[in-house]
């Protein structure tokens, strides 16, 4: 296609364009909201008509309400039932947690000890883990015998 052609293309176009905006028979047609093409004259405001659905009236008592709703939740947020915990010693728990922790290999290892010195008084003389153990359970078979005899 040669520049003259699209020119002419071009051209056919846009006067079909013209035609098509200004109406069949060659008359420019007014489009306005205001312009009433029956009486070619323009439109005289209509109060009654007024449009209802306008944004300053669809936020007009929006403002109070969202105060009204944020005065309602601080009222709730103060509530003392909120603030407390459910446990009142959940705080004192956790940071002694980490405290009782540490305290209690060496709680274990002094029950080991006094169930150990315990178990070689009962003996006697023995003084190793092992051989007052053994005690110990011969101790509670003869108390088992004893007691299923009486």
């Amino acid at each position: 296609m040669s520049l003259a052609e699209a020119s002419e293309a071009r051209k056919a176009r846009l006067i079909a364009l013209r035609k098509r905006k200004e109406g069949e028979d060659g008359e420019s047609i007014i489009k306005s909201r205001n312009f009433d093409p029956e009486s070619r004259s323009h439109r005289k405001r209509d109060p009654a008509k007024e449009i209802e659905d306008t944004v300053e009236k669809n936020v007009e008592g929006l403002a109070e309400k969202i105060i009204t709703e944020d005065e309602e939740r601080r009222a709730q947020e103060l509530d003392i039932f909120n603030i407390a915990p459910k446990r009142p010693n959940w705080d004192l728990k956790r940071d002694m947690d980490k405290k009782l922790a540490k305290l209690e290999r060496k709680t274990q290892e002094a029950i080991h000890t006094l169930i150990r010195q315990r178990l070689a008084a009962q003996k006697g003389e023995s003084d190793d883990l092992v051989g007052a153990m053994n005690a110990q359970e011969r101790q509670n078979a003869s108390d088992a015998l004893s007691d299923e005899e009486d």
